[in-house]
């Protein structure tokens, strides 16, 4: 299918073809970031670089229309590897940053103040009423809490240009480089796992070790094998669909356990290994990049702690409560 008949198909939802729209604009963004970088002489890694997040902008923007080309899947799987390459040789480097000065960041703190936090509210507000409230979806959502926390800033100060968006949006992705498409990976990673039957091959073996009938040690097994899952995947919303086949609908939802607690507590559950690993590389790995961190792993050692508390006391509170 062409650009041109999916976006005048009827047969296609419109929250569809808007969601495609976003996809396209934040892959030319993508690709926007690669040329800047190819033609920043005092990146010490241009080329690769460029070849990294023009490629990857020309996946997220036409991927859809290259896979439903003839040999279309094959493409993308050459682009993919094409990309994947200059990451894996740590040769995507962030070229010539321009951040404001002291005195731009103090003035525009005292006349802003805490109306700044009004922009990344508008994004969660829209989420949440485009999935409740329509039929479009919240990734849609999101899209129009950003153009409209644009907008806003736009209105407080004149010094927020769109070249001003563009150019902080490439410096965040130059920053953060490689890493932000790890999500995207994980993502990935948990469709294959569950196509693969890995929930099943995981219900065979825990067959051995929880007693036949006892919901207890399933929900314990449930929800430790959560936290282990997610610090492999990185990625709790992987990990659930993969354990409640394997583990949560057999040995705790089959045995009477309140779904609607079972379901509620293993993803919070989920998300406490979240804090364990650098799989979870948008809270773990990102910070540690924009904030050059000498520590890699002094985000994760910091949660520690809390994660490990809040596991053991949402297993006694699924316990009880189911």
């Amino acid at each position: 299918m062409s650009i041109i008949s999916f976006f005048t198909d009827a047969n296609v939802a419109l929250g569809t073809k808007l969601l495609e729209v976003v996809y396209i604009i934040i892959g030319l963004i993508a690709i926007y970031t690669g040329i800047k970088n190819v033609l920043d002489k005092e990146n010490p890694s241009r080329i690769p670089t460029g070849i990294f997040w023009v490629t990857l902008g020309i996946l997220i923007s036409f991927g859809r229309f290259i896979n439903a080309l003839e040999h279309g899947t094959v493409i993308s799987g050459v682009l993919i590897f094409i990309m994947v390459i200059p990451a894996m040789l740590k040769k995507v480097k962030p070229g010539k940053v321009e951040l404001p000065t002291a005195e731009q960041k103090e003035r525009l703190r005292k006349k802003n103040g805490m109306k700044v936090f009004i922009p990344a509210l508008s994004i969660g507000i829209c989420a949440i009423l485009f999935a409740t409230l329509t039929d479009l979806g919240a990734l849609v959502g999101v899209a129009v809490g950003v153009l409209i926390g644009i907008i806003f800033l736009m209105i407080m100060s004149k010094e927020n240009t769109p070249k001003v968006f563009l150019k902080d949006t490439e410096r965040l992705l130059s920053t953060v480089g490689p890493l932000s498409i790890l999500p995207m990976l994980l993502a990935a990673l948990g469709a294959v796992f569950t196509k693969a039957g890995v929930g099943e091959v995981i219900a065979h073996y825990v067959q051995s070790i929880i007693p036949e009938g006892n919901v207890t040690i399933g929900i314990i097994v449930y929800c430790l094998g959560m936290v282990f899952f997610t610090i492999i995947m990185g990625n709790a919303y992987a990990a659930i669909t993969v354990m409640t086949v394997g583990i949560g609908g057999p040995f705790v939802l089959a045995l009477g356990a309140d779904p609607t607690v079972v379901g509620m507590l293993a993803l919070t559950t989920g998300f406490c290994g979240t804090l364990l690993t650098p799989m979870a590389a948008n809270f773990n790995m990102v910070p540690v990049a924009m904030l050059d961190m000498k520590n890699r792993f002094g985000v994760i050692k910091n949660q520690m702690f809390v994660a490990i508390f809040m596991i053991i006391f949402q297993i006694a509170y699924m316990l009880i409560c189911s």
